[in-house]
């Protein structure tokens, strides 16, 4: 940890799977005693869990498109939101610009290293993102998520650091816990969501999905879900009609509750649902977004698939007959869903925010501390033995 305090932007997208590590980090610096301030954009700064000392700044970020059309728009707003982030640096004098992917991260980028400020790029996926990829050959330190990154340079590999994505403090802390009993006869709890506004497939499928399983089974069910606004009374409307107890909502605050009670989850692929899922040790079944950019979320379910963590179904194939297949896989032999427990469990970097916030420090004037490289990867940590215990 450095003795001196330093000042660290944070640069980010305007969506939680980039803004989630961004204030993970924040406070792991501002607990180690740094100034950090937030870049995003006007959906950034609405998203919620911002560090309350943690100031946002909203500045233009323009979009660059396929449609040629948009460029000239596009290059006028990130001109100016690099304008104005060159402004913000000459006050606040930050030691390193850190982006986190998403167009909003660019402007600032390019501002920091126009001033010659040291930048490192964080990439949650396990496919390098646009503008991640845009700014990689500049940057002082790629940090990833992933032993295997799509779309990555090799000529980059030696500023490559392999770190995790950081979790909000309240679910890593899940992490100490065991995984909750599951009787013979007990209720088996299944979390259902789509990310923040849900996912009509899965309010489509799962319900349906659930009611083909055998009656022992489906009678064991404790359902939480996600669901769109208009999508809530038709769903609760298939629950209630297959006999299946169910609590549904738009929004969960509550969600590290729902996680620590939670026997198997079944949703979307992004990089912070994987994250949450490893750090604390939940089997899933996951069903990649298919217009993820570079098809991301079907990459960041490859590690976990092949661990036995969780098992994967492509959205053309995501059925209800094929789901009720796959559950009854994980659900019915004994102990699977604690040895899919475990698995997840191992794939998860606990020290993802500490081994990130060490990378920063070292260009704050702190000496380089021991962050993990993608070439030397240690063996995961074993599974703890009151992990799997029923």
């Amino acid at each position: 940890m450095s003795s001196a305090s330093h000042h660290y932007v944070l640069a980010a997208g305007g969506t939680g799977g980039h803004m989630i590590p961004a204030f993970a980090l924040a406070t792991e610096l501002e607990r180690r005693g740094h100034h950090v301030a937030l870049v995003t954009d006007e959906r950034g700064a609405r998203i919620p869990g911002k560090p309350d000392f943690c100031p946002a700044h909203v500045l233009p970020a323009g979009r660059l498109t396929k449609n040629p059309l948009s460029w000239a728009k596009g290059l006028r707003g990130i001109w100016q939101g690099r304008a104005m982030a060159l402004r913000l640096f000459e006050s606040f004098q930050p030691s390193c610009v850190i982006g986190f992917g998403g167009y909003p991260a660019l402007p600032a980028l390019l501002a920091a290293q126009s001033a010659h400020i040291p930048t490192v790029i964080h990439e949650q996926n396990a496919v390098l993102g646009r503008v991640n990829r845009l700014l990689a050959r500049r940057v002082d330190a790629i940090a990833t998520a992933y032993r295997e990154v799509g779309r990555m340079n090799p000529k980059w590999l030696g500023k490559v650091h392999l770190v995790g994505n950081p979790v909000r403090a309240e679910v890593l802390a899940l992490r100490k816990e065991p995984f909750p009993p599951l009787g013979e006869h007990g209720l088996l709890r299944v979390l259902v969501t789509g990310g923040s506004q849900g996912a009509s497939i899965l309010a489509e499928v799962v319900p349906d999905g659930l009611a083909m399983l055998p009656p022992a089974l489906r009678h064991r069910l404790q359902v939480t879900q996600q669901c769109r606004p208009e999508d809530i009374a038709t769903v609760r409307a298939r629950y209630a009609a297959h006999q299946i107890p169910a609590e549904l909502g738009t929004y969960f605050e509550d969600m590290d509750v729902r996680l620590a009670e939670t026997h198997l989850f079944i949703g979307r692929a992004g990089a912070s649902t994987i994250a949450e899922l490893t750090a604390v040790g939940r089997p899933g079944i996951l069903v990649p977004l298919p217009i993820a950019t570079d098809d991301h979320q079907a990459a960041n379910a490859v590690e976990l698939v092949r661990a036995g963590g969780a098992r994967a179904i492509r959205q053309p194939g995501f059925l209800p007959k094929e789901l009720a297949k796959q559950v009854q896989a994980i659900a019915l032999a004994p102990d699977a869903l604690a040895h899919a427990a475990h698995a997840a469990w191992n794939c998860g970097f606990p020290d993802a925010v500490s081994d990130l916030a060490d990378l920063v420090e070292s260009f704050g004037g702190a000496p380089v501390m021991d962050v993990i490289r993608m070439q030397t990867a240690p063996a995961r940590t074993t599974f703890a033995p009151s992990r799997v215990s029923q």
